[in-house]
């Protein structure tokens, strides 16, 4: 695993738990019941999803670009490079998946329902906080990678840095 991969993963999986700590004790200071806070954090988490969402697939599209100005670049490229690239493709195809299956979820009427059991909306509130944190974790995590990606790509086509790790010197 690489350090771009590394560094995204760390700094997702610590902003998951920052994010999902805070939610967790603010849900506890707060003394109201796991229904209020549910139907009270629904619309904020659906707003999250949509937004999730739209920043993933526009990442997406845009990666594009990204292949279009490296197979550009007047240096030629190590597989690395390339590989990175593919993963911040596949986490954030993931990303657009568990976001859509969370935002779908969570708008299933549950909170109208006269017959679902009080300990349940408990169990609910915490997984769609739980839910909420992992997507901001991982999109945190795919701008990470894709922060790291583009300062290669920076230094080697903008700056023309030639001694660049991922600048493959062999021919």
């Amino acid at each position: 695993m690489n350090i771009i991969v590394k560094r995204a993963i760390v700094g997702g999986a610590v902003s998951t738990l920052v994010m999902g700590t805070g939610t967790f004790i603010l849900g506890e200071v707060s003394g109201y019941r796991a229904m209020d806070l549910l139907s009270t954090s629904l619309s904020g988490i659906n707003m999250l999803c949509n937004t999730v969402i739209l920043a993933s697939s526009t990442i997406l599209a845009l990666m594009l670009t990204l292949l279009s100005i490296s197979r550009s670049a007047n240096s030629r490229l190590t597989e690395k490079h390339y590989r990175n690239v593919l993963h911040i493709a596949k986490y954030d195809t993931i990303l657009i998946i568990v976001a859509t299956i969370t935002f779908l979820m969570l708008n299933l009427p549950i909170i109208e329902s006269k017959e679902v059991p009080e300990n349940w909306y408990v169990a609910i509130y915490y997984t769609s906080l739980g839910m909420a944190s992992i997507l901001g974790g991982g999109l945190i995590a795919i701008v990470t990678m894709l922060y790291g990606t583009i300062t290669s790509i920076i230094l080697i086509v903008g700056l023309k840095i030639t001694d660049h790790p991922l600048v493959d010197n062999e021919e």
